[in-house]
This record gives structure tokens, sequence and C-alpha cells, in this order.
């Protein structure tokens, strides 16, 4: 393992993840555990639960990025101590606007998409523990990542304040790479030690984005559950 991701969510995981393909490191994201969603809960409910099964989870990765394996920067700092920390930042106000229009909306917002979200719970089970598990490491008990947070705009800036502070109180200096989507690819490369690729740093995944991909697969579960128990029509 060399690159271990300590970025919130909604802090450029998904560009970063793109880059560290580019950079030739196979990399973990949270796409790769729902491609297996039943399997991937399981095995982050583990994580969750103590019993830290990284050699399950990462078999031929070697970076991970995103939520939830970020929630775990601690403990797999521990376990890969060759690894270099990767915290994604961006300006708070900024982040706690992506977080109320993207997850938040899944959770708290008065949205379509929660609806549509709410309904996927109730039919599928695998979803469900999913959303689940993102209650759990986003706002439960003293390590949660937005604990005590509804939505509010001040509240969320100093959650995220409160995470970046404490991985950069943590991890040593010479491990630790701090980088925002602005720095482009030369704080990542430093850090890894290689070249910087002539194209440019991707861009990807924002928040319509993730309102299509989130609400799309709603809709989609919700239809073939209905056609499944109507197959009248």
């Amino acid at each position: 393992m060399k690159i271990i991701g300590a970025g919130l969510p909604r802090t450029a995981t998904t560009t970063q993840w793109i880059a560290l393909r580019m950079l030739g490191l196979p990399t973990y994201h949270m796409k790769d555990m729902m491609a297996d969603l039943r399997r991937g809960v399981d095995v982050w409910r583990r994580a969750y639960l103590g019993q830290e099964p990284w050699d399950e989870v990462f078999d031929g990765y070697e970076a991970t990025v995103d939520w939830p394996a970020a929630y775990h920067w601690r403990e797999l700092m521990d376990k890969y101590p060759e690894a270099k920390i990767l915290l994604s930042v961006r300006d708070g106000d900024a982040w706690a606007k992506s977080m109320n229009d993207t997850i938040n909306q899944i959770y708290f917002g008065d949205s379509f998409m929660r609806s549509m979200c709410q309904a996927r719970y109730r039919i599928d089970p695998d979803w469900a523990a999913w959303m689940d598990l993102n209650i759990d490491t986003l706002w439960k008990g003293p390590r949660g990542a937005a604990a005590n947070t509804f939505g509010e705009r001040e509240p969320l800036v100093e959650a995220m304040n409160r995470w970046n502070d404490e991985v950069k109180s943590t991890v040593p200096a010479d491990r630790l790479i701090v980088w925002q989507p602005k720095d482009g690819w030369e704080p990542i490369c430093e850090g890894l030690g290689v070249a910087v690729p002539d194209e440019p740093l991707p861009h990807a995944f924002d928040t319509e984005m993730f309102k299509s991909s989130i609400t799309g697969g709603a809709v989609a579960a919700v239809s073939e559950y209905w056609k499944k128990a109507h197959p009248e029509g």
C-alpha cells in the first residue's frame, strides 16, 4: 500500500481515484464497494466493528481513497507503515454546500433523491445496510466525521476542520500529503516520487453526476421491484 486517503467525502476523491490509477496504482474507492454491495457492506461493517479485514479488502490494491476507507485512516496508517497519507481538503463553505447538495440529501433533504433513496431502503436490504453504515461512520459516536451536524453550514465547517486538524496533528510530516484540486498533480507526484504526467488532472463526479448516479440507481431499483411485484403491469 502506497497511498491511504484520509480526506472526507466530497473532497475530490473520485478525481484522486482516477489520478492514482493514471499513475499506475490500482486504487480502492467506494465505487469498488458498491460494485458488489452485499460483500462490500459486509466487509466494511466488520471493519467498523474492529475486525480489521484489511488483507481481504485491499488484495490487489496499492492505494485507497474515499469513504468508508478514509474513516479508518488511523488503523490503515499503522497497518501500512510505508504508505503516505493523502489528506484532501477544500474550502469549508464549499464543502458544506457540496455535502448538503449530495450526501445530506439522501438523509435529511426535502428532495426527490431522498424520497427515492428511502423507498429503496425499504425494498433493498443491501442498500439499507449501506445507508446504515454511512450513518454510523459519518454521524454516530466520537469518530463520526460529521457528528452533531444535520445540514447546518457552521457545524459542518467545524466538523471538517476538526477532522482535518486531527489528521494533520497525528500523521508524521514525512508521511502526510495535504492536497486540494487546485494544487494539481505536483503534491501527489512528489509524495510518491514519480514524474508529473503531461495530461491535465482529471475532474470527476461533480454534484450533478452524484445526484444522477444515486437517484438513478434508486429509481431503477424501485422500478425493478415494482415490475416483479406486479408482472401483469
